[in-house]
């Protein structure tokens, strides 16, 4: 029914949390849940992938993230990706799997005719204790792990013995290219490989698997970091990719969605993304104008009005307007006129043997001109309210006309 104001019983005490204390919570609540909801969004790219295992994020020696940097250096624009979806181009894609269990399917599938790099994996290793993210070569791995990354589909035999020479691309394309062979050389060998870079014995390095633009390097050491701080495997490996690699190409991608680095696609990143950057933005510059407007208002607070006010001509207000939403203004004419002629039988001393009409009569010859059984009659007639209005003050005001 109204608004009541509530102020503190002791007005000289000061508040404990001033206007400034409650902007900065204020402020610092919004960056921090903006911070939480950014982080949500890129925290599977966030992750560094320092696990020590055989993949483009890995600084250890069996990594790839040599090679990564390399590519970006020279201007090839290397691509992490963590999404299969995002293997729908025409740029070389690299493959590591690092176990035989690994599935590939997917992978394979949306690389389908698309230049693609698969590194064999080689060795088995363990966490360095002292540095995050290196390894220790514990030996290598079983021959049916890395033959074991293409079953049943591609079956080949893998090799190992010490190598014998340097190893020499027989494509002509990439005449010139020379890699210096690891101590120990990982090769394969099958009945559906076209050989492309051998050994001097003719063991098959990297081969393309029958006619698709499918590569399988046996050895990962011609790629790995290790093999990255040679300047000469260093070359010999930008050839090689840019041999391996598609006409006109704008990228070489590393995959890493096949070692437990890839992410579903979210649609809270999507906010965060163009197109939808400029959506995004457009409410928080609207949310900035709404939180300026709530801080600073366009002059002091105005308390509504009470439903029911004091007083008798409050009251009498609400009577009439409660007359008035029942429309049944009409029928109060007759009875006003009613109430104002018992008042002029007093005021006159009318005698009490007159009755009705009697008491008319009566008052008519009070004021001929002016008698007040007419204007009793009016308040009777009009049913508009300001018809009946007037009608009511003419009669109200006929005892003062009469001079009484």
């Amino acid at each position: 029914m109204s608004d009541l104001a509530i102020t503190p019983r002791d007005h000289d005490a000061p508040s404990p949390i001033t206007q400034r204390s409650m902007i900065i919570i204020l402020v610092v609540g919004l960056v921090s849940f903006a911070a939480m909801l950014v982080l949500g969004a890129y925290a599977p790219d966030l992750r560094s992938g320092r696990n020590g295992g055989a993949h483009a994020l890995s600084n250890a020696a069996t990594g790839y993230s040599g090679l990564v940097a390399l590519a970006e250096a020279t201007g090839r624009n290397p691509l992490i990706i963590r999404n299969e979806r995002q293997l729908d181009s025409e740029d070389l894609a690299i493959l590591a799997p690092e176990k035989a269990a690994t599935n590939l399917r997917k992978a394979l599938e949306a690389r389908a005719t698309r230049p693609t790099l698969i590194i064999l994996p080689k060795w088995q290793t363990s966490p360095d204790p002292d540095h995050r993210g290196w390894v220790t070569a514990r030996g290598l791995l079983p021959p049916a792990e890395p033959q074991g990354v293409l079953a049943p589909n591609w079956p080949f035999k893998i090799d190992r013995q010490r190598a014998s020479g340097p190893l020499l691309t027989v494509a002509p394309a990439a005449t010139g290219v020379q890699f210096n062979a690891p101590v120990i050389l990982q090769t394969v060998s099958g009945p559906r490989i076209v050989p492309l870079i051998t050994d001097a014995q003719g063991h098959i390095v990297l081969g393309r698997l029958g006619d698709f633009p499918l590569f399988v390097l046996a050895d990962p050491d011609l790629l790995s970091n290790r093999a990255m701080a040679d300047p000469n495997q260093a070359r010999a490996a930008l050839a090689l990719l840019d041999y391996l690699n598609s006409t006109d190409a704008e990228a070489i991608l590393f995959d890493v969605t096949l070692n437990g680095f890839g992410h579903s696609p979210s649609p809270l990143r999507l906010a965060f993304d163009p197109p939808f950057l400029a959506t995004t933005l457009a409410l928080l510059a609207a949310l900035i104008l709404v939180s300026v407007q709530a801080l600073n208002r366009f002059g002091p607070i105005r308390r509504r009005p009470r439903a029911l006010a004091f007083g008798k001509a409050a009251l009498i207000d609400n009577a009439a307007a409660l007359v008035r939403k029942a429309g049944r203004e009409a029928a109060f004419g007759p009875r006003y006129a009613a109430m104002l002629r018992d008042r002029a039988v007093a005021t006159f001393r009318v005698p009490p043997r007159f009755r009705d009409g009697a008491i008319d009569a009566y008052l008519d010859r009070i004021d001929p001109k002016n008698p007040f059984s007419t204007l009793a009659a009016n308040t009777g007639e009009p049913h508009r309210p300001d018809a009946l209005l007037a009608a009511a003050r003419a009669l109200h005001s006929w005892p003062r006309e009469t001079g009484a």
